[in-house]
């Protein structure tokens, strides 16, 4: 089938609300510019990585798929985007930890068989994973340069002329968790994620894609996450693309994200997907 759109989905794990809005100057000026659209979305509970995740895709929450805690990560079940995107005959690239691949391609996760592979068959056609194997939040941080995962995703979407790209990163989780999000630290890790992330959202763009860059969770001043209130569960969600959408003071549901992203491809929803598309 021809798609409606082409989308990439960028997740920066871990950045709370207040970050996004105060640090983000390359996101925030293409709002202003009226280039890019703003809201805020609130996580799943528990805001925890894995969950997020499994959520995000799926568009269920964790008491409906299970994965309650990050030591929970299989392969899930539910239909999800990649599976819906490929059962539509379109072609998936994923940029990402490895707990994606284990939720949506196969598992258990085998660094040398899954840390790239090209499936003719999907659900992920193409993938590029990382594990972090290795973390340490007070000493390693054991994350790619992200300049190298926007560049990967780039290469494949364009070599691959894929439908739906999906790109995580851990770099601003992994920051918060070992010095908090109240800092010399964060104020600098933030400004370079958003330096070096804008010529990739032109590059995108001018290619044909539309693109969302979102979190996973947000992160508490002490760098925790994983229990419920606003410093924890919400962030921003900055969308660059067409479709009606509800007006800047929305709060959305962290649901709507997988039936969102399929109806701006024109790809069917699935029944067990409930939450409501927040674009058109």
């Amino acid at each position: 089938m021809a798609f409606d759109n082409k989308v990439l989905l960028i997740i920066l794990d871990g950045v709370p609300w207040r970050n996004w809005r105060r640090l983000m100057g390359n996101l925030e000026g293409w709002v202003k510019a009226g280039e890019a659209r703003v809201w805020r979305m609130r996580s799943v509970l528990p805001s925890t990585s894995a969950s997020c995740y499994a959520s995000i895709h799926t568009g269920v929450p964790p008491q409906v798929h299970g994965v309650t805690s990050n030591d929970m990560v299989r392969r899930l079940n539910q239909p999800d985007i990649f599976s819906q995107v490929t059962a539509a005959g379109g072609r998936n690239a994923a940029v990402a930890h490895s707990y994606w691949s284990t939720f949506f391609h196969r598992a258990p996760f085998d660094v040398v068989r899954d840390i790239e592979y090209d499936a003719a068959a999907g659900p992920i056609h193409h993938g590029r994973f990382h594990t972090m194997t290795g973390y340490d939040n007070r000493i390693n941080q054991m994350t790619p340069s992200d300049v190298d995962l926007f560049a990967t995703l780039t290469s494949l979407a364009l070599r691959y002329e894929v439908d739906y790209g999906l790109l995580h990163t851990c770099t601003l989780d992994s920051l918060g968790h070992r010095y908090g999000h109240d800092c010399h630290e964060m104020d600098i890790g933030c400004f370079k994620m958003d330096a070096m992330l804008a010529p990739f959202i032109r590059r995108w763009r001018d290619s044909g894609y539309e693109v969302m860059v979102t979190a996973d969770h947000g992160q508490s001043e002490r760098g925790h996450h994983g229990g419920a209130g606003e410093d924890m569960q919400d962030f921003a969600v900055y969308w660059f693309g067409g479709g009606e959408g509800p007006g800047e003071d929305a709060a959305l549901d962290q649901l709507q994200l997988a039936p969102t992203l399929l109806t701006r491809m024109g790809v069917t929803v699935p029944e067990t997907m409930a939450g409501e598309p927040f674009l058109r």
